[in-house]
């Protein structure tokens, strides 16, 4: 890897693969379970592809799919045939390769014969690892790895590069194993079945260690499934479509988990996505447990503790490291030199450090233990030092890489063209992005919420001020009145960036938009130019860089839609948070459930079905998480247990019909809310300490103190 600047899109991987992942182990194949070399398929852990080749073979023929019979996310079966025996017109062995991925990979290879002859058969599966990193992989340059050496055991093959520390051991019994070859030479009975099971186990630094499903019985992945949805919250609605998009996001976000061996008493973290971002996030991992928080707050204790434990504490420019910063990614491949974090950290986003202090308070509201808390405010404080001391500028909070090697663009949007103006030209860093304001914003209200509860008047009275002045600000210098609408940013010469884009619906999030401008951007941003029918667009059909093929410059973004509708409602523009809330679950039912990390632009009136974009992440966690950010958007549900107060209005769409949530953890307690199809709401389970407030909440809270 030559750094962490963008180098355009990942390999597309195609509509005919199959994606498994547990943890931050992930698989890609073909539908037949083949793993062909020369593309993007394999098996990864650790970063690394553990194997490039795995193709199966009957009587030297590849085998013919049939069916692949998804299970669990990090298993699957996959049934094929093979050609027909000697003298037969039609296949009588059925080939059924049973799956399981996490920590390398288990497959259990089963040979039925359906005549009634015995079937002699030759079994080989051809094996091969480019040892190779995922982000060569990734951007399709991937360099040769010299020094592997491939030896062959009574029960299998090692495969192992000095170099690189990586490698993998493949493990069975009955075979005969050369270099890139393991064979069974196999009888299977008439009417009968042949079974074999091959464990695949990474080896990392010369360890091996045992693939997590080397035995089924209790494998922890399994455990760990099964307590989840034995925990999590079950939503079901008159709309059956709706409960299959909320359980859809249920499975992916379960599947997306990230576990740490060395804190097994913690909470969960969550990885970013499969294929590629199998790992923890700041900006992705924080906003993903936020719209999970209806459904798990664990996930966002743990992102927040891990977090913590990887802020920054020097100043090193190669990995923009600073102190009090938090992460922009976390990596653990072979080609960048390790860091003393434990693994490979880099630093390059704007806005994870102030989101790290908004999911801090927000989780405070939904009832976080104080001991929690004291726990986390420390880091918060180091979060809003960092803030103020390497990136705050004239009250904003700028960004500019420290090197050639860094992302040239770190807010979320930061693909190289991501950030430009209404004319096409890009814009230059520094840049002051509008949404990376409003989280500055909200994380000073946050932490003054946090002081008027301690009886700490001082820092109250400082971040109520600076909350206010950079509101005030960002009102004066980010408004484009001749347009209507807020700048995307400023630039390096302080100039406003004019590009109408989605940004703008980030702030109605943050509540930093002046209420009587409030209608004019929804306006814009419910416009034919920046909605397409399945969602907001990130940026206008009439702006030069406009391209609905784009990774930024035209795309729909679940996760971005459902900020936007999240703010829209804030705001109370309930009809237009309605109409996108109801337009992107109409995507996710084109994608049969699953919202892609991204879709492209194209209007709705022009082709009524959304248009994939090919190297979307599937399942990722902020778009898995989406529908759940959605329903809780349209129950209008705000708890605030620190007050003893849950504010909850829901205004559910026509058609819609009941909705009920069954085992919410709330208050030390699990609740149940009911909606009829007039919006007619019952909250039953919690103590009587708590009031139900059966209307919105205050749309826009400015002041600390005002939590009435």
């Amino acid at each position: 890897m030559s750094g962490w600047t963008f180098e355009g899109q990942p390999t597309a991987l195609g509509g005919a693969t199959v994606t498994l992942v547990e943890g931050g182990s992930f698989c890609v194949s073909g539908r037949n379970g083949d793993i062909v070399a020369g593309g993007a398929e394999g098996v990864y852990h650790a970063d690394t592809r553990l194997l490039s080749r795995w193709e199966l073979r009957v009587d030297e023929a590849p085998i013919e799919p049939l069916q692949v019979l998804p299970a669990e996310p990090y298993h699957a079966a996959f049934l094929s045939r093979t050609r027909p025996r000697p003298g037969r017109v039609e296949s009588t062995l059925l080939v059924l390769r049973d799956r399981y991925v996490g920590g390398g990979l288990r497959e259990d290879i089963t040979l039925r014969n359906l005549s009634d002859e015995p079937a002699g058969c030759v079994v080989e599966i051809h094996v091969g690892s480019d040892v190779a990193d995922l982000f060569e992989v990734k951007t399709d340059r991937i360099r040769h790895v010299a020094d592997i050496d491939v030896t062959s055991s009574p029960d299998g093959l090692r495969i192992y590069s000095m170099s690189r520390g990586r490698g993998v051991s493949v493990v069975s019994t009955g075979v005969l194993a050369v270099p890139g070859l393991l064979t069974f030479r196999v009888v299977v009975p008439a009417r009968g079945e042949w079974r074999t099971a091959v464990h695949v186990n990474p080896i990392i630094e010369g360890e091996e260690s045992q693939a997590w499903f080397s035995t089924l019985e209790r494998a922890e992945p399994a455990v760990r499934r099964a307590d989840w949805e034995r925990q999590v919250p079950v939503v079901a609605s008159q709309d059956t479509f709706l409960t299959r998009a909320l359980r859809c996001a249920r499975e992916d976000l379960g599947s997306l988990r990230l576990f740490e061996p060395d804190y097994p008493d913690d909470p969960p973290s969550i990885a970013a996505g499969a294929p590629w971002f199998m790992t923890l996030f700041g900006r992705d991992s924080l906003l993903a447990s936020w719209f999970a928080l209806t459904l798990d707050r664990s996930l966002a204790l743990g992102t927040l503790r891990r977090l913590a434990r990887l802020q920054g504490t020097r100043v090193d420019p190669l990995t923009e490291e600073e102190p009090g910063k938090i992460l922009h990614e976390l990596r653990f491949g072979v080609s960048t030199p390790t860091s003393p974090l434990g693994g490979n950290a880099y630093y390059g986003s704007v806005d994870a450090t102030p989101l790290f202090v908004m999911l801090l308070g927000e989780l405070r509201r939904w009832g976080l233990h104080r001991e929690a808390v004291e726990e986390l405010l420390p880091p918060a404080d180091a979060a809003l030092a960092w803030i103020e001391n390497y990136g705050l500028k004239d009250d904003f909070l700028w960004y500019c890489r420290k090197t050639d090697q860094g992302l040239v663009h770190q807010g979320w949007k930061d693909s190289f063209d991501g950030v430009n103006f209404a004319d096409g030209t890009l814009a230059r860093p520094p840049i002051a992005l509008a949404e990376v304001q409003g989280y500055v914003y909200s994380a000073y209200i946050a932490r003054g919420h946090f002081a008027h509860e301690a009886g700490d008047t001082e820092t109250e009275r400082r971040c109520t001020e600076r909350a206010q002045r950079i509101r005030e600000a960002f009102n004066e210098r980010f408004w484009l009145p001749d347009r209507g609408y807020y700048a995307i940013g400023l630039d390096c010469s302080g100039v406003p960036i004019d590009s109408l884009a989605s940004n703008m619906g980030h702030c109605l999030w943050t509540g930093i938009i002046a209420p009587e401008r409030a209608a004019a951007v929804v306006e814009h941003l419910m416009s034919q130019a920046m909605f397409s029918g399945f969602g907001v667009r990130t940026l206008a059909t009439d702006m030069a860089a406009y391209n609905p093929m784009s990774y930024h410059n035209g795309s729909v973004w679940p996760h971005d839609n459902a900020i936007v509708a999240n703010g829209l409602m804030r705001y109370g523009f309930v009809e237009e948070a309605q109409r996108v809330i109801t337009a992107v679950l109409d995507a996710a039912k084109a994608f049969n459930g699953r919202l892609p990390e991204l879709f492209c632009g194209f209007g709705r009136a022009e082709f009524p079905v959304p248009v994939p974009y090919p190297t979307s992440c599937s399942p990722q966690a902020w778009s898995a998480a989406t529908p759940i950010s959605m329903m809780r958007t349209l129950l209008r549900f705000d708890p605030w247990v620190p007050y003893q107060k849950i504010w909850i209005d829901p205004v559910l769409p026509e058609g819609f019909g009941s909705l009920t949530l069954t085992g919410l953890r709330l208050a030390g307690t699990r609740i149940g809310i009911e909606v009829d199809e007039k919006g007619g709401t019952r909250v039953s389970g919690l103590p009587e300490t708590i009031e139900v407030l059966h209307k919105a909440r205050p749309p826009i809270s400015a002041m600390v103190t005002d939590n009435s």
